[in-house]
């Protein structure tokens, strides 16, 4: 097999993960509590910002090591290829059929459905199993967001830029080349038709550095998963991860503009 088709071994699978969340978990459980020792409240949710964009922007470098390694180049082409960053394709024919984008309809809303259902149901269980997963003071970006804090971001485009490098890396540069453009082409030999299953469980227990989140998290993460897969494209999964971007992005344009 060729470096195309050629499919990872579960050891490979978890290196990966395990070389994507690692950063993630240190600037997030060690840096973090180090930095943000005597800021206040706003300043040290920015520094969590700051670290946890960085260890997404590592992912990104990550995601294009491995695609030179297995590809020797990371043209857009190669990159396009290689991530599944096509028009969708249909599972019965297995040729392109561009009305199968309609499909983002239904699963936006039932993404939708899930974060303000089900997701914090699973949360609410999750945390009583494990309370000491619950999200520790001074971890919530909410501070960001208050009425008190609002008025001082007002013309800050610096606060806008730092949001929307977050929401570049977090849910398209990032976490998407990684987990659906990396790996999950090449789960299939070792999950076979379940390997949407494997990624969406892999992605969700990689966030590690807000545990908190993990089981509410997984149903909508396997939704992107599956839509990656089901039409071979990761377009899907790079659309449906980026509404919440999208949705902080306005937010954040809003409190800069002094609207908020």
């Amino acid at each position: 097999m060729n470096a195309k088709t050629e499919q990872y071994s579960l050891r490979k699978i978890m290196g990966i993960w395990l070389a994507a969340g690692a950063p993630m978990w240190i600037l997030g459980w060690v840096a973090y509590p180090a930095l943000s020792n005597g800021l206040s409240s706003v300043d040290a949710a920015l520094l969590r910002i700051k670290l946890l964009t960085l260890g997404l922007v590592w992912q990104f470098v990550l995601s294009m090591l491995i695609l030179y390694r297995e590809m020797g180049n990371i043209r857009f082409e190669t990159i396009r290829r290689r991530f599944w960053l096509n028009h969708p394709i249909s599972p019965k024919t297995g040729e392109v059929q561009k009305s199968l984008w309609w499909w983002l309809l239904p699963l936006a809303v039932l993404v939708i459905l899930l974060e303000f259902g089900l997701s914090g149901i699973l949360t609410d269980v999750w945390l009583k199993i494990f309370p000491f997963f619950a999200e520790p003071a001074g971890y919530s970006f909410d501070s960001v967001f208050t009425p008190e804090t609002r008025a001082q971001f007002a013309g800050n485009w610096g606060f806008l830029g730092l949001f929307l490098s977050l929401a570049i890396f977090n849910t398209f540069l990032g976490e998407e080349f990684l987990f659906r453009g990396v790996l999950l082409p090449k789960m299939e030999g070792v999950f076979g038709k379940w390997d949407w299953v494997a990624n969406g469980i892999l992605f969700s227990f990689y966030h590690l550095h807000q545990p908190w989140g993990i089981l509410g998290g997984l149903p909508v993460d396997l939704v992107f998963a599956y839509s990656g897969k089901r039409f071979h494209s990761n377009w899907f999964p790079i659309i449906l991860h980026s509404g919440q971007s999208v949705f902080f992005l306005i937010l954040v344009l809003g409190i800069v503009l002094g609207l908020g």
